[in-house]
This record gives C-alpha cells, structure tokens and sequence, in this order.
C-alpha cells in the first residue's frame, strides 16, 4: 500500500464524522476555513496529487521538511468540495502525540487554539464516534512508514 494509499483509508474514515454532531462551524463561523493567500493546512504524503487542477484551493510549499520532503499545504478560498476537504481538514481540531512510553495519543492540536473554540474543552468534549475515527485513521498512518515518520516529525515539532 502506497502514502497515498493509507491517506485516502484515513480520509474515508472521516467522511461524514465532524468533530460534533452538528455543525461546530456554526460556533466559529467556520474560523478553520479562512485564512489568506499564505495559509493553509498541512497535506499528507502523496496528498498533493489530489489537488492538481484542483478549482477551489491550490497547494504551495510550506517552509520545512517533513519525512524527508517539503511540506505541502492546501491553501483554499473559504468554501471546498466537502467530500474533497484534505485529511487535516477531517481530523481538526486533532494530532497525534508520541509518548515517551512509545505510544501514541490523540489530542487537541496546538495550532488549533487560535482558531478553535473547541479546544477550550478538549477531546472529552468532541463526538466519541468522531475521535474513534481520527484514531482508527491515525493508526491506518502509522502503519505506512512515510506517514508514520510524517506524523512523529510533525509532533516533535510541536515539542519544541
């Protein structure tokens, strides 16, 4: 199975779940939506390729390396194809933590705070079926290397 491969079971996973069981863009107005010309969210492995052509959002390159490439992000004008939203878009307001034990825990990502009422609550607060998902799509990561090397990148540069 190719990144790509394992991203799109993860992105399957979140298909119709959202982090509660109505709207939470109704709290924010959709704060996670917008942003500008610069900002976006963090493509997967192989994730890119899904957005070539793509009408509603285009991909530019981040300013770091993550697994060993540079990072892509997904920079949208506020309003996307639901069903094509990219894997962060599905699992935020979440990340992956490394735990020193070596194991693995899903938690409120950081950079959602600024943006995300939500996390004011923490992953308590979220739908249960929602974070089972994200979790179930975390592992389906974890067990592509790329991805894997990816995400632990990702949260040791949350570490710092």
């Amino acid at each position: 199975m190719s990144s790509l491969d394992s991203v799109l079971a993860a992105r399957a996973l979140l298909t119709s779940l959202t982090p509660l069981k109505t709207d939470c863009g109704r709290l924010c107005e959709g704060a996670c939506c917008h942003g500008d010309d610069a900002t976006g969210m963090l493509l997967f492995p192989g994730e890119a390729a899904l957005y070539e052509g793509c009408d509603f959002a285009k991909v530019i390159p981040a300013e770091f390396d993550l697994a060993g490439e540079r990072a892509q992000l997904l920079v949208c004008g506020g309003h996307c194809e639901r069903d094509n939203r990219p894997l962060a878009c599905r699992l935020f307001p979440l990340y992956l933590k490394f735990l020193r034990s070596g194991r693995t825990k899903v938690k409120m990502d950081p950079r959602a705070a600024a943006v995300c009422p939500l996390t004011d609550y923490g992953v308590e607060a979220l739908d249960s079926a929602f974070v089972d998902a994200a979790r179930q799509a975390y592992d389906t990561l974890l067990g592509d290397e790329t991805c894997a090397r990816y995400l632990k990148e990702l949260d040791e540069a949350f570490s710092l």
